[in-house]
């Protein structure tokens, strides 16, 4: 068995006709664009697309298949070239159960399987043809359907303030809406990491996974996981996710929660980040308006159950993306790639010495403290983005 590096959460802006799928995703996101960044420039070696429920899509898929571009795996999952598409797809969730919109994310080993899910939901949303749509459909009747299809089910960014499981979904527990035996991993967020969500123990049971959800090619693999499989197909990531057979996540690479857009709690107007929750009568301090948005670190407090987890975790690495580096623009970052191929060699191979060489000492420095976590940020809140100090 060897690691592989996997991001699992990646969404297409448009289809080969120019169709829009993820409408606030940019239109360059296309199956050849995610693919070629991912394989080339940030060197993943698993990769989950989750708008392949779109019929196009789907079709382009097989002709990519048929022409020898790439090739479906016997345990599920597309391969093209070293790297492997897995079949997953966003979905909105809204039932009778759920105080708020949760999004999920469900992923099938094949082609074939993910057509029969796309035809199931085609009953039971408005538009086919775009991602994350509302599904008029009970939550647990969607997770016995993946479960059936033999699928993978992982609520997503799970304490995000909007549209998600503990943001806004349940008062306190998943059991509100979800059955928790068809659930096989949680998918943390960029405001949240192992040991904030550690804080709940009905999730010790589950795999944390750490993914970029990425609207744009230069967002892939912000966060993302080491995930130590024979190979990486569909049929070894459930494995791992699951922890059998001395598979498993070995490392968790993520943003520090100070860095996500709604760690600390902020206003909704001025994005000043403020103490406390909800809205205040005084209003913001800083501008006045009287509604905020809850930070994350103030919702797990809230729900919080236990001082930690029990359960023994991989580490989760606060890799700082290098496009949060400061004085390192998209022209040093094309000398980097040029010199040593791919960012996952630049994050994790390349020394100081090596990085030096290339874009000089004060840039190298903060690349190698960002990879010991040695580097200091201001808060993000209100769905703005920390900052390296």
């Amino acid at each position: 068995m060897q690691d592989y590096f996997t991001d699992l959460h990646i969404h297409l802006g448009s289809t080969l006709s120019g169709k829009p799928v993820k409408i606030t995703a940019s239109r360059k996101m296309t199956i050849e664009a995610v693919m070629e960044e991912a394989r080339t420039r940030k060197g993943l070696d698993m990769i989950g697309v989750i708008d392949c429920h779109v019929p196009e899509v789907l079709v382009q898929l097989g002709n990519l298949v048929k022409a020898g571009v790439a090739n479906e795996q016997a345990d599920g999952g597309i391969q093209f070239g070293e790297t492997t598409l897995i079949l997953g797809t966003e979905l909105e969730i809204h039932d009778e159960n759920c105080q708020g919109l949760i999004h999920v994310l469900c992923y099938f080993p094949k082609r074939e399987t993910m057509i029969e899910f796309s035809r199931w939901l085609s009953e039971r949303l408005k538009n086919i043809t775009l991602s994350t749509q509302r599904v008029y459909e009970n939550a647990v009747v969607i997770q016995e359907k993946v479960r059936e299809l033999d699928g993978l089910f992982i609520p997503a960014h799970v304490f995000t303030p909007f549209k998600s499981l503990y943001g806004k979904g349940v008062v306190q527990s998943l059991r509100e809406v979800f059955d928790p035996e068809l659930i096989d991993a949680v998918e943390l967020g960029l405001s949240a990491n192992t040991a904030m969500a550690s804080a709940l123990s009905e999730l010790d049971r589950y795999s944390f996974v750490s993914n970029s959800d990425a609207h744009s090619v230069g967002k892939i693999a912000r966060e993302y996981q080491k995930i130590n499989m024979m190979e990486p197909t569909f049929e070894e990531l459930k494995a791992a996710l699951h922890e059998r057979d001395g598979r498993g996540i070995t490392a968790n690479y993520g943003l520090d929660p100070h860095l996500g857009k709604y760690y600390r709690t902020a206003c909704v107007e001025c994005l000043q980040v403020v103490d406390g929750v909800g809205a205040v009568v005084e209003g913001c301090p800083g501008c006045g308006h009287a509604r905020l948005t809850k930070g994350v670190s103030v919702r797990i407090e809230e729900i919080r159950d236990q001082a930690a987890s029990s359960r023994e975790r991989p580490p989760y690495i606060h890799q700082v993306p290098l496009d949060f580096i400061p004085g390192l623009g998209p022209k040093t970052l094309q000398n980097l790639r040029e010199v040593f191929g791919t960012e996952m060699k630049i994050l994790h191979e390349a020394t100081f010495e090596q990085l030096a060489s290339v874009i000089g000492e004060k840039v190298a420095q903060l690349i190698v403290k960002a990879r010991r976590g040695e580097l200091t940020f201001h808060s993000g809140g209100g769905g703005r983005f920390g900052r390296v100090k």
